[in-house]
């Protein structure tokens, strides 16, 4: 049986997961929840939505560095919540990203990549996703940008996506939305035609449309005009808007396309 709820109110479809009921995973070092299967965990109902393939929230213990692995025809984007990210890759690239700060790191035709801490004494958190890309065997690359708190401040900042204009490019029809909400504030996303959103509540409390959540709280969104997100605490947002159907390309052609 599926582990979410699933409230439908005229065109209103949205299936919601609250923290509890998103696998959870600790490794001594790290601590993560892992939205969809992924690694050893496997859930035939938790799979993707759309093109979006894996969604991990993960932290790591001071010091902590996950090595270096390979990936191929993915686009990896990381999000920035706490701490200080590290990031190393087989093509020289490196460096550190604060909190607001987004990474897209593009594992087409093959690049192993790192995850590490770069702090001794504090803990690190930050998202990492996989959208899977429209054109298979991409040269590898990495593209990364930081929004200060200002920037993202009581809105939805659109901070990568598949226009040129984008501040990091995404090689799929696919945007990534943040924002940092004050309690009272309401922000709203058009969902066009054909198209769904995956949103994530990374800290806070509000609510979803009409659904109360509180911290950790994700819901695939679809088959709606709209969705609206009202915080009643100081929270965090992340929202991926996404096609609901693609071509599966490269490694992962002949996968189901939803």
């Amino acid at each position: 049986m599926s582990n979410h709820a699933t409230r439908s109110v005229g065109i209103v479809t949205v299936q919601l997961r609250r923290d509890a009921e998103i696998h959870a995973e600790e490794g001594g070092w790290f601590h993560a929840r892992w939205h969809f299967s992924f690694d050893q965990y496997r859930d035939p109902q938790q799979m993707g939505f759309g093109p979006l393939r894996v969604f991990n929230d993960d932290r790591l213990e001071p010091g902590a560095v996950w090595p270096l692995h390979p990936h191929r025809d993915i686009e990896g984007i990381t999000y920035v919540v706490e701490g200080t990210f590290e990031h190393a890759d087989s093509l020289g690239n490196g460096g550190q990203l604060l909190p607001g700060s987004i990474q897209r790191a593009t594992l087409g035709s093959g690049m192993w990549h790192s995850e590490r801490n770069g702090s001794a004494t504090e803990p690190m958190r930050f998202l990492q996703f996989w959208i899977l890309p429209d054109t298979p065997d991409l040269e590898p690359s990495v593209q990364q940008r930081t929004f200060s708190e200002a920037e993202r401040s009581n809105r939805l900042l659109r901070i990568a996506g598949s226009e040129a204009q984008d501040p990091v490019l995404i090689h799929q029809d696919a945007s990534v939305h943040v924002g940092l909400l004050d309690g009272g504030v309401e922000v709203a996303h058009a969902i066009a035609p054909g198209r769904g959103a995956y949103v994530y509540l990374i800290r806070g409390s509000g609510q979803f449309d009409d659904a109360a959540v509180e911290s950790g709280a994700a819901a695939r969104v679809f088959d709606q005009l709209e969705f609206r997100y009202r915080a009643t605490q100081p929270s965090e947002l992340i929202l991926v808007d996404l096609p609901l159907r693609w071509t599966p390309v490269g490694v992962w052609a002949g996968m189901a396309a939803r």
